[in-house]
């Protein structure tokens, strides 16, 4: 009966149905926001844009209240969830209770951007929404972010599908001279892609490289003339200018099981030999596989990294 009602499968994404409805298969959990202390850090959603119906959640430690008697103010995290631009929120368990033990951990201040998803909406959506957010913060428009953050501390952060979103919020709070400008950009895992591997140790897979594709072409930016070397995938292997990128420094965090591994060792390669003034951290974890850190957060390695993004925040 399946058969009869699905037009297509992919795993394990999303399906679609012949009466034109999208089913998500994963990622549509949601966990809500607290007043009420968990792990020692509030949340709260505010709408940052009514015109598309979308929030951000904001987390804050429980202790700030304090800090901000003293007058000190918190390091500013934007975080861009993954999910492949198809699945996934702020407001999933997997992201709340991650963004949730970042802030305890770096005590900082975090919003974590809710943005529009395909196929209902593609590309570029996700990064139109991701700058307005953007452009929403920096405006004051919250008064956590006027009582708390450190505008001198703004830092940008996103795994897989976020990762690559961050880049491109980079390169774009460059060249629009964002003040009063990002601290720094971590990127885990991040979602570059091409037709074509970039070198002999990339995937040469063509079943996978065909389905990353398709999902690409017909799914997340199907009105792409270049597919998937469209400059907005294919960061790495095509003419993308680099150097404007806006920020003091970038940690790039890659996985050596990893269909995106190569793809991330070219990038901040490709940073380090532009003309970019900023500094570029590479961590490598070559025995584990995409975005590890969020299926199995409690292990050696997943802790590791954790300390590594910390770390980046707490001693800029």
């Amino acid at each position: 009966m399946e058969s009869d009602r699905t037009t297509e499968h992919h795993l394990p994404f999303i399906r679609f149905l012949k009466n034109g409805r999208v089913e998500r298969l994963s990622g549509n959990d949601i966990k809500p926001s607290s007043l009420n202390p968990q792990n020692d850090v509030v949340s709260k959603d505010v709408v940052y844009s009514p015109e598309h119906n979308l929030s951000v959640r904001m987390f804050l430690p429980n202790k700030s209240t304090k800090l901000a008697t003293a007058g000190k103010k918190l390091p500013l995290l934007i975080y861009f969830h993954g999910g492949a631009y198809i699945i996934q929120s702020p407001f999933s368990p997997v992201y709340h209770n991650y963004i949730t033990e970042v802030v305890k951990t770096a005590n900082c201040l975090a919003v974590s951007v809710q943005y529009r998803l395909a196929p209902e909406h593609p590309v570029p959506a996700a990064y139109d929404d991701s700058w307005s957010a953007i452009q929403w913060i920096f405006s004051h428009s919250d008064d956590w972010i006027n009582e708390y953050a450190d505008f001198d501390r703004v830092f940008i952060a996103g795994d897989s599908a976020g990762a690559n979103i961050s880049h491109h919020m980079g390169i774009r709070a460059g060249e629009e001279k964002l003040k009063p400008g990002i601290k720094g950009i971590v990127m885990v895992h991040p979602g570059f892609w091409g037709k074509d591997p970039i070198d002999v140790h990339d995937v040469q897979d063509r079943e996978i490289r065909s389905r990353i594709t398709h999902i690409w072409e017909k799914i997340v930016s199907p009105s792409s003339v270049d597919g998937a070397n469209d400059p907005w995938l294919n960061v790495v292997g095509s003419g993308s200018d680099v150097s404007e990128m806006g920020c003091e420094k970038v940690l790039v965090a890659v996985a050596g099981k990893d269909v995106f591994w190569r793809q991330g060792l070219a990038y901040a390669a490709k940073l380090e030999k532009s003309e970019w003034k900023g500094t570029v951290e590479v961590v490598e974890d070559e025995e584990e596989g995409h975005c590890f850190h969020l299926h199995n957060p409690i292990s050696q390695n997943a802790s590791k990294l954790m300390r590594k993004f910390v770390e980046f925040i707490i001693l800029s």
